[in-house]
């Protein structure tokens, strides 16, 4: 039985939110600098010497950003997309002493309450925002 549409935590399994392999490093890097600043990501595991710093790599320290900020936020599809540079994936990613966080609830979670009414959905209109503003502009006059 495959998990209902639109829930990313079921029954049997958790799925975790990674950075895509293959996406543009600068897209990456604004994805990431976003997770970590104004979407309020704990990074500090990611920071030198923390327990997720190794492999020091763009692509493993945007996996466990985009993980920490889409477990906070409810486990949303819309909280792992990063302007197109994360996906969902039923492997826990963890390793060694690095372990990501997973929701151990049977089903889709709205955002946590003591986020505040209404915050995360700022915080989503926030990555939309950042990518869209990133990108170059190319308006014909």
């Amino acid at each position: 039985m495959s998990p209902p549409e639109g829930n990313t935590t079921f029954l049997g399994g958790t799925t975790w939110c990674v950075a895509l392999a293959g996406v543009p490093q600068a897209d990456l890097q604004n994805a990431l600098d976003w997770a970590c600043g104004l979407g309020m990501a704990d990074c500090n595991p990611i920071r030198e010497g923390g327990r997720c710093f190794e492999p020091d790599t763009l692509v493993s320290h945007a996996s466990y950003a985009f993980n920490n900020y889409y477990q906070q936020n409810g486990n949303s599809d819309i909280a792992c997309n990063f302007g197109g540079t994360a996906t969902l994936t039923r492997s826990d990613p963890s390793y060694g002493k690095c372990a990501y966080s997973a929701s151990s609830m049977a089903s889709s979670a709205p955002p946590r309450p003591e986020n505040g009414p209404g915050l995360s959905r700022y915080k989503l209109a926030g990555i939309v925002l950042v990518f869209f503003l990133s990108r170059p502009c190319s308006l014909m006059l």
